[in-house]
């Protein structure tokens, strides 16, 4: 089975609804914290469902279970840290919510993407869940879109 990421963040509205379609992306799961920011331009809770309905063919999910937590967040983007202390403090919140028992494995038997803001997955949370997912579950393959 296999499960997408993908960042909005240096994509325009084009480029990133024609990677969704293009790849067959038929459900956005967003793992955002702070999803209703004007920074978050084409993809604000309020307008990504209708997006994606319309030029994708695509379900919107917000899944808040995802999501760093305030203080998490803000010591990476605001305070300067640094990504090895953001991942040591993300991975055990993970474990913590037992992700794995509340997301049901069968929400990636169709093409599924978690959204976040970062362009590429290397520095993103989107990454550490797949990969966390697929360790406790076994048999996902992740594609970083």
């Amino acid at each position: 089975m296999q499960a997408y990421s993908v960042g909005f963040a240096k994509k325009n509205a084009e480029a990133f609804f024609g990677l969704l379609r293009r790849t067959g992306i038929r459900r956005v799961v967003d793992i955002r914290l702070r999803n209703t920011s004007q920074l978050a331009g084409f993809t604000k809770k309020e307008d990504l469902p209708y997006f994606l309905r319309e030029l994708c063919g695509a379900e919107y999910l917000h899944e808040p279970l995802l999501a760093p937590t305030d203080a998490i967040l803000d010591d990476y983007k605001k305070a300067g840290g640094d990504w090895a202390a953001y991942e040591r403090a993300f991975l055990p919140l993970l474990k913590e919510r037992r992700i794995e028992a509340h997301l049901p494995r069968e929400l990636f038997q169709v093409p599924t993407a978690l959204l976040c803001a970062e362009p590429t997955a290397e520095h993103c949370h989107r990454r550490l869940i797949l990969e966390y997912l697929a360790r406790q579950w076994g048999g996902l393959e992740i594609v970083h879109l």
